[in-house]
This record gives C-alpha cells, structure tokens and sequence, in this order.
C-alpha cells in the first residue's frame, strides 16, 4: 500500500447489506486491508465482520435466521416497538448462535479503526461514532441499523439516536475529513439508481413531531443521497474513489426473508468484487 490513507465506506440498505457481505468476503480472502472502515445500517453490521476477519459470517447468519420469527417480526414490533428482535439480534445471535469474535475486533480496530453512522434525533445531523469494543458499544451498532418507524429510538450517552441513513447514507465526504484520501464506496444499489422521497413521509412527521430537527433530515433524504452519489462519482472521476456497486437489479428489499435471493446478491458482490480485483489492488499500491 501506498502513502495515501484507504478508507473503506459501506453504504445501508437492510437486506439488500448482503451484497456488502460478499464484497467484504472477497476482500478478506484476497487480503484486501483498508486503513479504516466506516459503515451505515448494514454497511456497519457486515463492517464488523470484516473487521473481526469472520468471512461468511454475515451471510451465514442471515440465510439461517433471516426467516426465524425471533430475527425479525411483525409480531416483535407490535410487541417491543423493534421489528429486529433486540434480544435475538444484538444478545443470542453474536454470543451463542453465530458467535462474533469480540477479542479479535478489539485488536484489530486498534489498528483499523472502525466507525459507525447513526442519526442524532435532536440536531437531526449525524454521528459518527469509533467503535473499539463492540461488547460494551452494541448500542451504537443497534442505533445506526434502527430504522425509522419500526425501530425504538435508542439513547446512548446522551443522545437519541436512529438510523443512520437518514442524515448521512454515505459518509464518504467525512472519511475524507478526517484524513482518508483515497476510498472504496461500496453501494448497494446499481448505477443509475435516483432515490425519491420517502413514501413514509407523513408517518414520519406525526411519529418523530417532537424532533423537527429530524424531520427536516428525512424531508431532505433524498436530495442529499443524491448529491452524494454525484458527488462519489466525481470523485471516481478524479481518481479519489472506486465504487463496488451491483452490476445488475436484483429488486432485493429492505426485509428481503427468501434465502435463495440472499446467496444471489452475496454471490454477486464476490462477483463484482472479483471482477475489479486488479483495479483495486492498483488502486491501493
């Protein structure tokens, strides 16, 4: 690796997260190692991972559980107000069923630090949150892939904190801040995706009426994302960036439960990972 930091920004997008998965996967078994890792929602949940160097990990837990009543549920919402299922998700699942590697991500975030992006009720900005102990900081991992609407609001450390798409999807702009002068953006959309304003606008409003602040951000949401797509893509242009992307449409949601579907879309960011190989390692010599 050259001189220049390599940061490495994951954007969200719930289940559609498991092409980030294999992405990362790819990476690990190449011995493709960042500087640093920021990542959103589920760009900070297969981050982790990453960190931890567990390859298949993610996808391995969410073809088992991703239909399990106890992962995710309408009935868990009714009854918690999180439709993740707090208790399986963050306590069961990374301690018992799929065990997360605390001890190595300690090390290795001393090393590589490791960030998280959540949303700031109160200011409506965003928070981005080092992590170096995921035992004690778990909240901050919950918060950051809380989305809105079906999630509880989490407080930590004096905030009150949720998703943190809403204020900043993809945080390329403040890796570059803090010093990462060259980055790899994987996105979990294709090219040429425009987002629009969220449909659950109205819902949103009447929820979260007593954070204007964070209503503002999910009014502008769409605006901003796509400032920062055009943004990442001119900064490819300039040679600052390459974007690992889905090279096709694989009309995979949010809550995406079909196993088959989940091993399509990793498969295919090992795939599209694979595919730029010589690029990136040019990239980062």
């Amino acid at each position: 690796m050259g001189n220049s930091k390599v940061g490495l920004v994951l954007e969200g997008g719930g289940m559609r997260g498991m092409y980030t998965a294999g992405v990362l996967d790819a990476f690990m078994l190449e011995g493709i190692e960042a500087n640093g890792v920021i990542g959103v929602s589920a760009g900070a949940i297969c981050g982790c991972s990453y960190i931890s160097r567990q390859i298949g990990r993610t996808i391995r837990y969410n073809i088992k559980y991703a239909g399990d009543k106890r992962y995710a549920s309408f009935k868990s919402l009714r009854e918690t107000g999180d439709i993740f299922n707090v208790d399986f998700c963050y306590e069961q699942l990374p301690k018992k069923l799929n065990v997360f590697d605390y001890e190595t991500f300690r090390e290795r975030s001393k090393k590589i630090p490791f960030y998280v992006t959540c949303t700031n009720l109160e200011n409506g900005g965003a928070e981005h949150i080092r992590c170096t102990d995921l035992w004690d900081e778990m909240d901050y991992m919950r918060a950051s892939a809380s989305m809105p609407l079906v999630s509880n609001i989490i407080e930590k450390d004096g905030m009150k904190l949720l998703d943190g798409g809403t204020a900043d999807s993809i945080p390329l702009k403040f890796f570059e801040s803090i010093g990462y002068e060259k980055n790899i953006v994987v996105l979990t959309r294709p090219c040429g995706y425009v987002k629009k304003q969220d449909s659950m606008l109205r819902l949103m409003k009447i929820k979260y009426k007593d954070y204007p602040k964070y209503v503002k951000a999910c009014e502008e949401r769409y605006k901003i994302y796509n400032e920062q797509l055009a943004y990442i893509e001119e900064q490819e242009k300039n040679g600052k960036v390459i974007i690992i992307r889905p090279s096709r449409d694989t009309k995979i949601g949010r809550m995406e439960k079909n196993p088959d579907k989940l091993k399509f879309i990793y498969k295919l960011g090992r795939y599209d990972t694979m595919k730029k190989l010589d690029e990136i390692k040019q990239f980062m010599a």
